[in-house]
C-alpha cells in the first residue's frame, strides 16, 4: 500500500486516482483543513494531523505501507509571511514526524510535493534544477528545508526520495471526478472561472506594465493529471532504484502564458466577457516564471498529455460548473 498524506486535496486526490489506475492500493491521511472528505478516493481513509507523531506512527503500524507520497502542508504564500510559526510547525514538524515514523517502521521510499518557490526570483528562464535557491517566502523556505531533510535521511538512513518541484498546477480530472476547491481560492484560473459563474464580479490583474508581450505576468501552467502521473513514475523509480537514491525534478509546461492570455482563453471557453480591473503590481511577483522539465522527461520518462492551455481551462470549467453551480 502507498500512504498519501494530504490525499483529499487538489493534487493529492488526482494522484490517488492515478495510483489506483496504476494498480496501487492507497491509505489517505488528511486533516481535512483544506482537503475534502468527498474527494477521498483511497482504499483506506484516516483523518489525522502529522503534528501528532503517535497518530501517524499508528497508521504505519496498522497497514502494510511500502511507500509514501507526501502532499500535506500549509501552502498560502501570503499567509506564510503573516503567520510563519504555523508554517514551521505544520510543514517542518509534520514532515519530520512523518520521516521519523517511516524510519521506525522501516519504510524508506518517499515522493515529496515540493514547489518552484524554492527558487525565489529566477536569474534565467527557463528554470532548471540547478538554478539558485533563494526563497522569497516562508512557504518556500519550508519546502527547501524539507528537501534538505530528505538529503540527510537518504545519506544517513538509506532512504530513497524524490522531490517534485512544480509550477502552476491547473485544470481538473478529465472525467470530472475531482478538481480544485480551495478556501480561500488564490489560483488564477479558478478565480477567473468564478467570474464566469457569477461568484465574483471581476478579476483583478496585478500590474500591466511588466516587460512581457502584453505587460502582464507570465506563468507556467501544468495540467494536474500530468502532475499526478509524475508522482506515479517517481514512486516506480524509487522502487527500481532501491535505497539512498535522491533526486529533484521540475515539472512544468515549458511554455509561459500571461495573465491576459489566460483570461482571454477563459472568455473563449465560457462565453463570458470576464470584466477585469487593473491594479498595482504585487511585491515579489517576477515578470516571468517558466520551467524546464527536461530532466524529468529524461530520467522519469515523463511527458505531458494535456499541455494545451485551452484544454486545461476546459477541464477546469467542467469541474467548476459541477462543483459550484
Amino acid at each position: 500500500m502507498i500512504l498519501v498524506t494530504g490525499g483529499a486535496g487538489y493534487i493529492g486526490s488526482h494522484t490517488v486516482l492515478a495510483l489506483k489506475e496504476a494498480g496501487y492500493k492507497t491509505v489517505v491521511f488528511d486533516s481535512l483543513e483544506r482537503g475534502h472528505r468527498d474527494l477521498n478516493f483511497g482504499d483506506v481513509f484516516v483523518e489525522g494531523d502529522l503534528r501528532d507523531y503517535d497518530q501517524i506512527e499508528s497508521v504505519f503500524r496498522a497497514h502494510p505501507i511500502e511507500g509514501v507520497v507526501h502532499f500535506a502542508a500549509s501552502s498560502l504564500v501570503g499567509q506564510s509571511m503573516a503567520e510563519p510559526e504555523g508554517y514551521y510547525l505544520n510543514n517542518l514538524t509534520g514532515t519530520l514526524n512523518l520521516l521519523r515514523a517511516m524510519r521506525t517502521v522501516e519504510v524508506s521510499r518517499i515522493v515529496f510535493s515540493s514547489s518552484a518557490s524554492v527558487y525565489g526570483e529566477p536569474e534565467t528562464i527557463p528554470i532548471t534544477e540547478e538554478a539558485k535557491k533563494d526563497q522569497t517566502s516562508v512557504y518556500g523556505e519550508t519546502k527547501y528545508w524539507i528537501e534538505r531533510m530528505l538529503d540527510s535521511y537518504c545519506r544517513s538512513y538509506g532512504f530513497g526520495a524524490i522531490a517534485l518541484r512544480y509550477f502552476n498546477a491547473a485544470g481538473c480530472d478529465p472525467a470530472c471526478r475531482t478538481g480544485e476547491d480551495h478556501t480561500p481560492e488564490t489560483h488564477l484560473i479558478p478565480l477567473v472561472l468564478d467570474v464566469a459563474l457569477g461568484r465574483r464580479e471581476s478579476i483583478s490583474v496585478f500590474g500591466d506594465d511588466y516587460p512581457t508581450d502584453d505587460g502582464t505576468c507570465v506563468r507556467d501552467y501544468i495540467h494536474v493529471t500530468d502532475l499526478a502521473e509524475a508522482h506515479v513514475l517517481s514512486l516506480k523509480k524509487l522502487f527500481d532504484e532501491g535505497q539512498s537514491f535522491r533526486a529533484s525534478y521540475n515539472l512544468g509546461n515549458g511554455k509561459g502564458y500571461s495573465v491576459s492570455q489566460v483570461i482571454e482563453v477563459v472568455r473563449e471557453v465560457t462565453g463570458h466577457p470576464i470584466p477585469t480591473e487593473i491594479g498595482p503590481r504585487r511585491a515579489g511577483d517576477p515578470a516571468v516564471l517558466v520551467a524546464s522539465s527536461a530532466l524529468a522527461e529524461r530520467e522519469l520518462g515523463w511527458s505531458q498529455a494535456h499541455a494545451d492551455l485551452k484544454e486545461i481551462v476546459e477541464t477546469a470549467w467542467a469541474w467548476h460548473k459541477k462543483r459550484f453551480s
